[in-house]
This record gives C-alpha cells, structure tokens and sequence, in this order.
C-alpha cells in the first residue's frame, strides 16, 4: 500500500480523516501546510496553535508528521491575486485559488 499525505490543520475533520485512514491499515504521513504566519491588526494569526494541534494528533496516531512551508507561494499566489482584484474593483475569491494553487497543486506536487 502507498503512502498517503494528509493535511492537517489541527483541527477535527483532518484529524478524523488521518486517524480513520490509520485504523484501515494504510500507511499515512501528516502533512501541516504553513500559508500564513503573520498577525493583521486586531487579529492574532493561530498558526503555531494549529501546529502544535496538528502534531499532537500525529503523534498520538503514531504517524510520521511534516510541514510544507507555502509562505512564500500562498503570498504570491492568493494573497496579492486578492489585494488585485480589490484594486481592479472585482471581488475575488481566495478560497478558490487556495485550493486549486495550494491545496491541490502544491501540496500534491510536494507530496
């Protein structure tokens, strides 16, 4: 059986989907994406809470953990396509580029 990556936020629905895949026998590696650390005023960014949520859960899954630094590409990639939308008067949606740039291209390209 292949190694299976799975995205842990450190939150309930990946930890359930890392430790379901665990129980049915396949050979799994938690994988945190780091897309952003960086506080905005009058908002604390729980980066390194969701990490060490994250790391908690592999560990008690006993399953191999890794963190994919996306800093940089999430920047380029979502956050400036937002802020130039904005300017060009059009309501983007990074939710969308998260996903097809990040979640699903880079992170499966580096898995």
């Amino acid at each position: 059986m292949s190694r299976i990556y799975v995205g842990m936020s450190g939150g309930v629905d990946s930890s359930l989907t890392a430790a379901l895949l665990v129980r049915q026998g396949y050979d799994v590696t938690g994988v945190y994406m780091q897309n952003w650390i960086n506080d905005v005023p009058g908002m604390r960014c729980p980066w390194a809470d969701d990490l060490a949520d994250a790391k908690r859960v592999a560990v008690h899954l006993g399953i191999p953990f890794k963190v994919f630094d996306f800093r940089h590409e999430y920047k380029q990639l979502v956050v400036d396509y937002m802020i130039g939308e904005y300017q060009a008067g059009r309501t983007p949606n990074p939710d969308i580029m998260c996903n097809q740039e990040v979640k699903f291209g880079l992170f499966r390209q580096a898995a």
